[in-house]
């Protein structure tokens, strides 16, 4: 884990990259800090959401409401108050590990319709940048060179070549760059058939 790494010195590293001048903090009074400031958070989620990164993930056996719901649908439960995009990756009806995902149930607001009788979610949680693996970390800092390269440097193209870096090109749907690189190191600690099936949930 990379555990020197902070919001503020993953934004500074970025804007390193974009030949600007480091920031200490993210109220030291230059225009750079306040951008990397108002951006970071919406980054550092969109980021995360991109794909089931496994230090982000969790399960849980999520609580069954008594109230029944007003529709198709048997039973609901809450859904986790700590998960990051509000919906989960996956959605089992069993703790069992060879328990397949399941595919019929529906998301309305806060609560998860269904006409199992248990339901286990796996989801992901916000990370503490402390806690983030130094290959997200690095994501992490293209995708905020990327986003502040335009305002920072006043060039389009920098903001191009940055999200190609991030991210690759259209033809590669924007999963291509060093996020390829990411998602093949992260990968590599789960089993072929967890990611086949995080990767049919994400057609889903």
């Amino acid at each position: 884990m990379a555990a020197g790494d902070t919001s503020v010195s993953i934004c500074s590293n970025a804007l390193v990259l974009l030949g600007s001048s480091r920031i200490s903090s993210f109220s030291d009074g230059t225009v750079a800090a306040k951008l990397a400031e108002d951006l970071y958070p919406k980054i550092k989620e969109l980021t995360q959401g991109m794909y089931p990164w496994s230090f982000s993930l969790t399960k849980v056996q999520l609580n069954r409401l008594t109230a029944t719901p007003t529709s198709i649908w048997t039973y609901q439960y809450s859904l986790p108050t700590d998960m990051l995009n509000g919906v989960p990756r996956r959605v089992f009806a069993s703790a069992s590990t060879n328990s397949p995902p399941i595919q019929e149930y529906e998301i309305q607001g806060d609560k998860l319709l269904s006409n199992n009788s248990e339901i286990y979610v796996d989801y992901q949680v916000d990370t503490a940048e402390s806690a983030m693996p130094g290959y997200f970390v690095q994501l992490l800092t293209y995708q905020m060179a990327w986003h502040m390269a335009e305002p920072v440097t006043d060039q389009i193209s920098k903001a191009d070549y940055w999200r190609g870096v991030a991210v690759g090109t259209a033809g590669e749907n924007y999963r291509g760059g060093y996020f390829r690189t990411a998602m093949n190191i992260d990968g590599a600690g789960q089993s072929p058939t967890v990611i086949a099936d995080y990767m049919l949930t994400e057609v889903r």
